[in-house]
């Protein structure tokens, strides 16, 4: 089928072509002929122009011309010749002159022609000539042109047979080719979607299928995250158009987030109010949300001026520059923020859910805070609401009892849970004392979310384990005590472009800075990392990396720098200590062997730094890398991709982290093979501007079309979607609220 496919429309398109080319062809050999034709006659007369004359006798003895033409019609492609007058009438005609034919008329220069006689076409050639006591003659030639036209049939047969073996010969070429060259990308293309962290590049796949592979990347982010919704039609996610969508969706609707961390902390310094935004995942993504629909943001006061920026019922408009949005702040003692936050969330939950090989810890004491303090804050949601039917934004695993909470005293609600961090597989998840309570204060929601479809199917597997449910894995509800929850991926994103980088300069510009800054040499290559101080973030083990990238290539000490930013966080933890102390030892015994008096190979800053200051690093960088040990998404390696306009950089990332599902054109690792970084580093550093500017390309294309805005707007659609069903089943079945939509999320169906 393939041969005849491509064979037919081939050998289709040459015949075609041969059709438009031979009266072309015709034209061109009739033309040839008739001017060789003409040379021919030409020739003649010169050479027989003086005997002709020398031959005149007058009238009476006309017999040395009659010998003469016989002689020339001889030839085989002459048939007759002759002297004609100027009356047109024949002086002297060899004997083959056609008797059908006069002489031809008009003569009166030398002039070429073909005239139609008894079914053939004769050229006539007419050449001036003065004879004593005529006077002007013509001695024309004929020339029979019956040869042309075979000539022309054999010339087309020859074209067309050697159209016909082109045309063979080419195909079998080109069916050659590209079988060959198919199977092997069809062998490259299979062994990527076998693999998914293999990524799409220049490197492994001719420049040709560049644009199959774009649409290869999106559908495997479509399937990855039960593409769905939005996808038919291509929007672009801004604040404005998530406004829009709120206006015409859920309008009226009251949006209420509730976090632990506040995205604006106010601090006392030297007795005044000073603004500090946290280095935070979640604040990054939800605050440009916030800041387009309104509502109120529910969070943990933790400032240290907080309290004196609130009003009496602890609220703040923020931003300050231009208040879009309340901050309502919860107050927790400080055995309730030991407990609840360092205790079980973070010696807890995140271990558990983080596979980074640190032990988990579980205690009783920090179980019942974890409970007070997500009582308190359904208690402040209830407050805060004022109708029956909000929609409440529960993020993260600070919360997992929550939606239950404020369940039992909204039951119209749609709460809608995104889980910020990784969900374990059912064996690690067992390892939590009370892993029935988190799993049924989860299923108060109408609608959970996490980065991935696989920890979507981590958490199905975790409930089928552990809790007595109905699980539809075809369409991802869980319905327990008649109580459905919707199951999604939600790949969480950045704003587009990141607030506040119109205001950093260009990247020449802050390259110069930072090689200034640093005392670095104005030919380094520069290294980046932002993260949080965290054991999760393999910050040590990119420092390994490093140090074996310089052993493996000792030409680049002295010129390869690495600058780290760790903001401090969870210092009071002891695996938080023992990372940072790990992480600084580790810094030393680098810079100690490979540095000199004026060259350190890494340069740890371990202060909090502001957004531009992160932007103006990433500008300045040759490669930025995130090297997770296990992360639900990490939004650090969508910054570095969207700051980078100039399309320059490279992104080093790991495969542990949510991230590596969605930007395949990163140079993927394994965190844990520091050799295999190294080796990365190395492919980074001598990778040509055109690759690089080819990889960017596309991982801005992703970032940009897949921003925070559009995360929002697909949860948002879900919300909707519930709301809608909700309403029309209460009001066509005379249902109570709850009733409604219970039947609405039971009926519901989603395409999977």
């Amino acid at each position: 089928m393939f041969l005849i496919r491509f064979i037919i429309p081939l050998l289709a398109t040459l015949t075609l072509l041969a059709a438009l080319a031979t009266p072309i062809t015709e034209y061109l050999v009739l033309g040839w002929f008739r001017r060789d034709v003409e040379q021919r006659a030409q020739l003649i007369a010169q050479s027989v122009d003086d005997t002709l004359v020398t031959l005149w006798q007058g009238k009476k003895k006309l017999t040395p011309y009659q010998k003469l033409f016989d002689n020339i019609a001889r030839d085989q492609r002459v048939l007759a010749a002759g002297l004609c007058l100027a009356d047109d009438s024949a002086l002297v005609l060899s004997q083959d002159w056609p008797q059908a034919m006069p002489c031809p008329p008009g003569l009166d220069a030398q002039q070429y022609q073909v005239m139609p006689v008894q079914s053939r076409e004769i050229m006539v050639a007419g050449f001036p000539l003065a004879l004593p006591e005529v006077g002007r003659v013509h001695f024309v030639i004929l020339h029979d042109m019956a040869f042309s036209s075979q000539r022309v049939r054999e010339t087309k047969i020859f074209f067309l047979g050697f159209i016909i073996v082109v045309a063979l010969v080419a195909a079998g070429v080109t069916i050659l080719t590209a079988r060959i060259t198919l199977r092997s990308w069809i062998g490259r293309l299979r062994t990527t979607l076998a693999n998914p962290e293999t990524s799409f590049t220049s490197q492994n796949l001719p420049r040709e299928f560049l644009p199959v592979v774009r649409e290869v990347r999106q559908m495997l982010r479509d399937m990855r995250s039960g593409g769905y919704g939005l996808e038919p039609i291509k929007v672009q996610w801004t604040p404005q158009t998530l406004k829009t969508l709120l206006g015409t969706e859920l309008p009226e609707t009251e949006a209420i987030i509730v976090s632990n961390r506040e995205p604006y902390i106010h601090n006392l310094k030297d007795g005044q109010l000073q603004l500090q935004r946290p280095a935070s995942g979640v604040v990054t993504a939800l605050e440009p949300i916030m800041r387009a629909c309104g509502g109120t943001w529910i969070a943990h006061g933790s400032g240290s001026g907080d309290k004196r920026a609130v009003d009496a019922q602890d609220c703040v408009a923020v931003p300050p520059e231009a208040p879009a949005y309340t901050l309502r702040r919860v107050w927790l003692t400080e055995e309730e923020e030991r407990g609840y936050y360092y205790g079980f969330a973070n010696e807890g939950l995140w271990p558990l859910c983080h596979i980074s090989f640190v032990r988990p810890i579980f205690r009783a004491e920090d179980w019942e805070h974890y409970k007070a303090v997500n009582r308190k804050f359904a208690d402040a949601v209830i407050a805060q609401a004022k109708t029956s039917h909000p929609l409440v934004l529960v993020q993260d695993y600070h919360f997992a009892l929550l939606p239950q909470y404020i369940r039992e005293k909204l039951p119209d609600a749609t709460i809608v849970t995104f889980w910020h961090i990784p969900w374990p597989n059912p064996e690690m998840f067992s390892i939590c004392p009370w892993r029935e309570e988190i799993l049924s204060g989860l299923l108060g929601s109408s609608v959970l979310g996490f980065h991935t479809q696989f920890h979507c199917q981590n958490f199905m597997d975790s409930v089928d384990r552990f809790l007595e449910s109905n699980i539809n894995r075809d369409q991802a509800i869980i319905t327990t005590q008649q109580r459905p929850t919707l199951i999604r991926p939600y790949p969480i994103s950045i704003a587009w472009p990141p607030e506040g980088l119109e205001a950093v300069p260009p990247a020449p510009d802050c390259r110069a800075a930072i090689i200034q800054h640093f005392n670095l040499r104005p030919d380094a290559v520069i290294g980046v990392g932002v993260e949080r101080f965290d054991y999760t973030k393999g910050i040590t083990d990119r420092f390994l990396a490093v140090g074996a990238f310089l052993r493996q290539y000792p030409e680049w000490r002295g010129r390869f720098s690495f600058i780290q930013t760790a903001a401090p966080t969870r210092s009071e933890l002891p695996a938080y200590q023992a990372i940072r102390d790990e992480t600084q030892r580790t810094v030393d015994a680098i810079n100690a062997e490979f540095g000199t008096a004026d060259y350190q190979p890494i340069i740890l800053i371990t202060t909090h730094q502001e957004p531009k200051a992160v932007f103006e690093l990433f500008r300045a960088a040759d490669l930025c890398v995130v090297s997770s040990l296990h992360d639900g998404m990490n939004l650090v390696a969508k910054e570095f991709v969207a700051t980078r306009d100039d399309e320059r950089g490279v992104l080093i990332l790991s495969t542990f982290a949510g991230a590596s599902k969605e930007l395949f054109e990163a140079l993927l690792v394994n965190p844990y093979d520091a050799h295999g970084m190294a080796q990365a580093i190395h492919r980074a550093v001598t990778m040509t501007a055109e690759e690089q500017k080819e990889r960017m390309r596309l991982l801005r294309n992703m970032v940009e079309d897949n921003n925070v805005f559009y995360w929002a707007a697909r949860m948002l659609l879900d919300a909707s979607q519930l709301r809608k069903r909700a309403h029309i089943s209460k009001f066509m079945s005379g249902h109570t609220p709850t009733g409604a939509l219970r039947d609405s999320l039971t009926d519901l169906v989603f395409e999977p």
